[in-house]
């Protein structure tokens, strides 16, 4: 039974639907934890696998009262309810987030859809339309905006404190993949190296999308054109495991992007920096709180999260004192709760905040463009291409 009633003077909390992220699924109970971190949402209904048998199980497991063996039926029979969902988190694997975003979206019902968008670039841009047409909030997981020091780094390039952008460096680059575990029945591996269901790009599509993504939200600039260097280097895998990109931004900034799956000793190794004509940044995931800026001569300076330095951009999406480390589940929570924010101001028909930011479906189509482009230019022997928008 919801308990949306018992918090007087808050407002009660969204309805939240799942589909996929049932048992064995990382992304799933990373999603749950988000939603539930601000205590904005109340998971009531899901369809958590392909296999009846165990969308039914992962329900029986989570607790969650409605379990549907379809998404189709879940999105039929959630629509007629009076206390049906409000909003559908989707976290399939990438081939199925637009059929299963297209059966919510024709009902008029929130989205808030892992990355990338999609697996192809046609139905990305559908979706896109779709979710237009529709006047529903649709929210893509690029869950590394969401941490208060990338919030930093993109109010202080805003602010103009490093002048003038004219160089972009990103990397995204993990060991997991180093060997062919996609052989050996490793889930995760398996669908991620199929083409069928991830698309054309491998890691550029798996993390190289974030790369990407955050080094856009951060820089605020337009990506003109790339070249791409795409390699397969595990015997027979399908799909990319390393990706070289030169970037050319509009109005003459300069970037490069490496993406790998296949770095040996690296894990989660994210990494931006950002140079300007009267400064540069630094930051890097693995060690979220802290922001390095460096004035044209002048020293290294360290910003840290909640402390002296850090603006209200940081604030807003900041929990605890300074200190008390803040980190990947905290980061996704931020895009769930700013996602919630648009969706309660969409439910009771008020404006939304403009301070209320999230990556978009607009986002996830130029993601999506990106790997698109990647692919391309790779396959032309690291031509340069342009985004096809």
């Amino acid at each position: 039974m919801a308990i949306e009633g018992r918090n007087e003077g808050r407002s009660p909390r969204i309805r939240l639907g799942m589909v996929g992220g049932g048992r064995d699924a990382f992304i799933g109970a990373v999603h749950r934890i988000a939603a539930r971190l601000d205590d904005q949402y109340e998971l009531v209904a899901g369809c958590f696998s392909s296999t009846p048998e165990k969308a039914l199980a992962s329900a029986a497991d989570l607790g969650v009262p409605r379990a549907y063996a379809s998404f189709a039926e879940m999105a039929v029979k959630e629509a007629r309810r009076k206390d049906g969902i409000q909003a559908v988190a989707i976290v399939t694997p990438n081939h199925m987030h637009a059929p299963v975003a297209m059966q919510f979206l024709r009902r008029g019902i929130h989205v808030i859809c892992d990355k990338p968008l999609t697996a192809r670039l046609p139905e990305a841009k559908k979706l896109a339309r779709a979710a237009e047409e529709s006047g529903v909030v649709f929210a893509l997981t690029h869950n590394y905006t969401g941490y208060p020091m990338v919030r930093q780094a993109r109010a202080m390039v805003a602010a103009g404190e490093l002048g003038d952008i004219r160089l972009v460096q990103v990397e995204y680059v993990q060991d997991w993949l180093s060997e062919p575990i996609e052989q050996s029945g490793q889930k995760q591996a398996g669908w991620r190296t199929d083409p069928k269901q991830t698309g054309a790009g491998g890691s550029t599509g798996d993390i190289g999308t974030h790369a990407f993504n955050l080094a856009s939200f951060v820089s605020g600039l337009e990506l003109e054109s790339l070249a791409a260097d795409l390699q397969s280097f595990v015997p027979g895998r399908r799909v990319d495991d390393n990706g070289h990109v030169l970037l050319r931004y509009r109005g003459g900034a300069r970037g490069m992007l490496w993406c790998s799956q296949v770095a040996a000793g690296n894990e989660n190794a994210l990494k931006l920096r950002v140079f300007g004509t009267k400064a540069g940044i630094e930051w890097a995931q693995e060690d979220p709180n802290y922001l390095w800026f460096t004035p044209l001569n002048g020293s290294r300076q360290r910003i840290t999260r909640g402390g002296a330095g850090a603006g209200p951009e940081a604030a807003r999406v900041t929990r605890v004192p300074p200190g008390h480390p803040e980190g990947y589940l905290e980061g996704f929570a931020n895009i769930y709760t700013e996602a919630a924010r648009a969706i309660r101001a969409r439910i009771e028909g008020t404006a939304i905040d403009p301070a209320v930011t999230f990556p978009t479906v607009r986002d996830g189509v130029t993601g999506v463009a990106f790997v698109d482009a990647c692919v391309r230019s790779s396959a032309r022997n690291a031509a340069w291409v342009t985004l096809n928008l």
